[in-house]
C-alpha cells in the first residue's frame, strides 16, 4: 500500500470513527452513566470487534453477502429493531442512585457483537475494503484492520470522556434523565439512513 493510499485510509478511519454514530452515542451515554473505567470493556469491544469485522469482510464475507442480496434487507431490519431496542433501554434507564447501581454497561462481547448489526460499522467496513483494499490482498486487508484498531481507541476514548466529563452536570437525576432521552433520540435519528 503506497503512502498516499495509506494516509487516505488513516484519514477515513479517523473521520468515520470520531463522528457521531450508534457506537459513539452509546459510549457517551455509558461514560455519563457509569464512568470511564466501567466503559473500558465496551470501548475495547468496539475497537477489536470492528477490526475483526473488517478482516472478515475483506476476506470474503462481502462477496458472500453479494451472492444473497436479501441478506442486506434482513440485516437492515435486524439493525433497526436492535437500535430501537437500545434507544428504549437508554431512554428508560432509571436515574435514581440506587437503581443506577444495578444497571450495567455493555460488556466486551456485547459491544463486539453489536458491530455486526451496526449500520455505520457495515458502511465503514465495506467502504474501507472497497476503496483502500481493492485487490483484496491479505496484506492490504490486515493493514485496514490494524489502522482501524489504532485509530479507533482514541476516538472511542474521546466520546467516553465526553460522557464522563458531563457526569457532574448530570448529577441531578432530572438532568441525567433528559440527557438519556436526548441520546436515545440521537440513536433513533441514526436509523434514518437505513430507512431509505
Amino acid at each position: 500500500m503506497d503512502f498516499s493510499l495509506l494516509s487516505a485510509l488513516i484519514t477515513f478511519a479517523f473521520v468515520s470513527s470520531i463522528t457521531p454514530g450508534p457506537n459513539n452515542i452509546m459510549l457517551a451515554t455509558s461514560g455519563a452513566n457509569f464512568g470511564f473505567s466501567k466503559t473500558i470493556p465496551h470501548m475495547f469491544g468496539i475497537g477489536l470487534g470492528f477490526s475483526f469485522m473488517v478482516l472478515l469482510v475483506g476476506t470474503g464475507l462481502s462477496q458472500f453477502l453479494d451472492q444473497y442480496p436479501s441478506s442486506y434487507s434482513i440485516l437492515r431490519v435486524v439493525s433497526i429493531i436492535y437500535l430501537l431496542y437500545l434507544a428504549f433501554k437508554i431512554a428508560t434507564t432509571d436515574t435514581t442512585q440506587g437503581s443506577r447501581s444495578l444497571a450495567q454497561p455493555m460488556t466486551f462481547l456485547q459491544a463486539a457483537g453489536f458491530q455486526w448489526i451496526n449500520p455505520k460499522a457495515w458502511t465503514m467496513a465495506l467502504t474501507a475494503i472497497g476503496a483502500y483494499s481493492p485487490s483484496h490482498s491479505l496484506q492490504a486487508i490486515m493493514i485496514c484492520a490494524v489502522i482501524f484498531a489504532c485509530v479507533n481507541l482514541p476516538s472511542v476514548s474521546f466520546w467516553t470522556l465526553l460522557g464522563q466529563q458531563s457526569r457532574q452536570l448530570l448529577s441531578n437525576p432530572k438532568r441525567l434523565r433528559a440527557f438519556n432521552l436526548f441520546m436515545a433520540g440521537l440513536l433513533i435519528i441514526s436509523i434514518y439512513p437505513l430507512l431509505f
